[in-house]
């Protein structure tokens, strides 16, 4: 199978301060990889490195064997490496049928039309609806962002990323700042994503990582100590010492 996601030994430090050490990781199209690590560890370094927002001091991000390194991020999205965010960057006053209008016609190169005429669009409108319902927002399509919850809000993030029709999908802590009573909707939508994206997952819920995730990789003082399955992520003593402590002993005595 040929990986749709390559980083080769990417490398970033700020002054004297190595953040990105030596990073490699392969990624194949259908794959589910949670990305953990403690604060400081340079995880949102190395999601900037790969998104084109840092540019690396060595290394290649490669997308479907292409090279990419040199890449702006809005190329790197117009070749599938899309990216959502650990804070809403949504539109208050815009509604969520509105910004998934946007951003297909963005998609589809359409953004110099009018923009209040996507109604007019059937084949815009049809792909819409199909976000809103895939998603559990077809309720509150025409709603202001403003006056929707904010679990709700992170789920239009999600169906915008789909909209773009990514190969290769970043979530910066999908469920971050979400009641825990909305929790089991982001996970639903993340069991609902398309089997042949490749999804990778920042995030410091370990429940959920350990529901979503079919490969785990831990970065801790910019460099990878793990990349392995969540069933052996607790019984390794670096992991343990470096990140989950207390969770770890508490699975293993489960």
């Amino acid at each position: 199978m040929t990986a749709v996601f390559q980083v080769q030994n990417l490398n970033k430090a700020f002054g004297g301060l190595a953040v990105t050490q030596d990073v490699s990781i392969t990624m194949n199209p259908g794959d589910r990889v949670a990305l953990i690590g403690p604060n400081g560890a340079g995880k949102t370094t190395f999601v900037n490195l790969v998104t084109g927002h840092l540019e690396p001091d060595s290394g290649k991000v490669l997308l479907g064997g292409n090279d990419v390194t040199s890449l702006s991020p809005t190329l790197r999205v117009r070749q599938g490496l899309v990216r959502s965010f650990q804070v809403t960057r949504l539109f208050p006053d815009m509604t969520p049928e509105e910004h998934l209008a946007l951003a297909v016609m963005q998609r589809t190169g359409r953004t110099g039309a009018i923009f209040g005429h996507y109604q007019a669009k059937p084949d815009v409108m049809a792909e819409v609806a199909e976000l809103l319902r895939t998603l559990g927002l077809d309720h509150i399509a025409t709603r202001k962002v403003a006056e929707i919850a904010y679990g709700q809000q992170r789920l239009l993030e999600i169906a915008l990323a789909l909209a773009l029709r990514p190969k290769v999908l970043l979530l910066d802590e999908p469920a971050a700042g979400v009641p825990q009573s909305d929790t089991p909707r982001i996970e639903a939508a993340l069991a609902g994503l398309p089997a042949d994206l490749a999804v990778l997952m920042i995030e410091h819920d370990m429940d959920l990582v350990f529901r979503f995730a079919r490969r785990v990789i831990v970065l801790a003082a910019g460099a990878i100590i793990f990349d392995g399955s969540p069933a052996d992520v607790t019984r390794d003593a670096r992991v343990r010492e470096a990140y989950l402590g207390s969770y770890a002993n508490d699975r293993s005595a489960a």
